[in-house]
C-alpha cells in the first residue's frame, strides 16, 4: 500500500503576471524634410533642392545634405516631390523584346544611367505589337513619367501623334514624328556595314550572302540598304536569292540559312542582320558538313555579350548598348529640364564598328584558305 505522503498530488502554485503589458506609447514617426534641414543646419528649401538634384546647389552642401538624410533616414515621398518639382523623376523605356540578349543588355545599361543621375525608370516591352506600344505609352502618361525612350527600332509615327502631346519628351532611334520635343538616336548603320562589307571583300569574298530583318522595320531596311550599297561600292553583284528576309531571331536564321544552302549557288560568306540571326546561321550549318569559317564566313551585327563566347567568336558590327542608353538618358534629360546643356540638340548620332573576332576567314577553295587549312593540320599533329 503506498503512504499517503507519495499518493497525495501536490499543487505548486507558479507565480502569475496578472499585470496586463500595456501598448506602448510609442509610435513610428515619419522623418521629415525638416528633420534633414535641422540636422544638415541649412534651409528646407536647400535640402529640397539638394534631393531633387538641382544643379545650382553648392556641392559641398549638396553632400551635407544627402549625409543628413542617411542619419536621419528621410525617404523622399516621389509623389509630394512631384506636385512640388512638377516632375516626377521617372523615365519611362520601352524595348522590343526580352528574348533578345540586346536589349536586357540595353536596359540594364539604361537603368545604371538613370539611377545615377537621380531617376527612377519604368520598363515596357512591345513584343513588336503596335497595340501593345500605344498601352504602354498609355499607362507610362498616366504614371505621370517626365519622358519615354521608345527604342523599339520601328514604330507608327501617327500612333505617337494620337498619344502624346506636342510638349512630352520623346526619344526614338532613327526617326521619330516632327515634333517640338522629340529626339532622335540616329544609328550610323552604314559604317559598320561598309567595314564588314570590305573586310570580306579583302579576305577575298565575292559572293556574299545578307539576311535581313523583318523588312516592315525601318532599322532592318536600313542595314538591308547599306549592305547593298556597300557592295555596289565595291563593284559587286548580289543576286536576289543571295538576300533572304529574316526575323531577327535563332530560328529565323536557322530557316534563311537553310534555304541558300538548298540555293543553286553557296555563297561564301554570311552578313546577318542581328546576332541572334547570326546564332541561328551557326546552328543550321552545324547540321551539315559545312564549317565555319572553314567553308562559310559568318558575320552579325549588335555585338551581345554571347558573341564572344560562340564557337568560333563571332565577327560583328557593334552597336553599342552603352553609346545607346547614354544618348537616351542624355536626350530624355535634354527634353526634360530647361537648363541642360544640350536642351536645343534634336539629333544624337551613335556609331558603329566592325568587332574581327574568328568566324571570318578566306573563301573556302582559295590558295590562303587551303595553306590556312594545312597549316591547322601540321599543329594538330604536332599536338598529337
Amino acid at each position: 500500500m503506498r503512504s499517503e505522503k507519495h499518493s497525495e498530488k501536490r499543487t505548486i502554485a507558479l507565480p502569475m503576471n496578472t499585470t496586463k503589458k500595456k501598448p506602448s506609447n510609442r509610435r513610428h514617426v515619419a522623418v521629415s524634410i525638416r528633420d534633414v534641414a535641422k540636422r544638415a543646419g541649412v534651409s528646407i528649401a536647400t535640402v529640397s533642392r539638394a534631393v531633387n538634384r538641382i544643379t545650382s546647389v553648392d556641392p559641398e552642401l549638396a553632400k551635407r545634405v544627402w549625409k543628413a538624410v542617411e542619419e536621419v533616414g528621410y525617404v523622399p515621398n516621389p509623389q509630394a516631390r512631384a506636385l512640388v518639382s512638377g516632375r516626377s523623376k521617372m523615365l519611362g523605356l520601352i524595348v522590343s523584346e526580352i528574348t533578345n540578349p540586346f536589349f536586357p543588355e540595353l536596359v540594364q545599361e539604361f537603368e545604371n544611367l538613370a539611377v545615377a543621375q537621380g531617376y527612377e525608370v519604368m520598363i515596357g516591352s512591345t513584343n513588336y505589337e503596335p497595340v501593345r506600344t500605344e498601352m504602354l505609352i498609355r499607362r507610362m502618361l498616366q504614371r505621370n513619367v517626365d519622358g519615354v525612350a521608345v527604342m523599339t527600332f520601328g514604330i507608327e509615327e501617327d500612333l505617337v501623334k494620337k498619344l502624346v502631346e506636342s510638349e512630352f519628351p520623346l526619344v526614338f532611334v532613327d526617326a521619330g514624328p516632327k515634333l517640338p520635343n522629340i529626339r532622335v538616336l540616329k544609328v550610323n548603320y552604314g559604317g559598320g556595314i561598309r567595314e564588314a562589307v570590305q573586310h570580306l571583300a579583302a579576305l577575298g569574298h565575292r559572293n556574299i550572302a545578307f539576311i535581313t530583318g523583318p523588312l516592315r522595320l525601318r532599322s532592318a531596311a536600313a542595314r538591308r540598304d547599306a549592305f547593298l550599297s556597300s557592295m555596289d561600292e565595291l563593284g559587286l553583284e548580289v543576286p536576289s536569292e543571295h538576300i533572304v528576309e529574316g526575323d531577327h531571331t535563332m530560328e529565323g536564321g536557322m530557316a534563311a540559312m537553310e534555304g541558300l544552302v538548298a540555293s543553286a549557288e553557296l555563297p561564301t560568306a554570311v552578313l546577318c542582320s542581328n546576332d541572334m540571326t547570326a546564332i541561328g546561321v551557326f546552328h543550321a550549318l552545324y547540321r551539315t558538313t559545312y564549317k565555319v569559317p572553314e567553308d562559310i564566313s559568318v558575320v552579325g551585327f549588335d555585338d551581345i555579350h554571347l558573341a564572344q563566347f560562340m564557337l568560333p567568336p563571332l565577327t560583328t558590327v557593334q552597336m553599342s548598348c552603352k553609346d545607346l542608353a547614354t544618348a537616351a538618358v542624355q536626350a530624355l534629360r535634354a527634353g526634360i529640364e530647361p537648363d541642360h546643356p544640350r536642351a536645343a540638340q534634336k539629333e544624337w548620332p551613335i556609331s558603329t564598328r566592325l568587332v574581327v573576332r574568328q568566324s571570318s576567314a578566306f573563301p573556302r577553295g582559295t590558295l590562303p584558305a587551303r595553306a590556312q587549312k594545312a597549316a591547322r593540320r601540321r599543329e594538330t599533329a604536332a599536338v598529337k
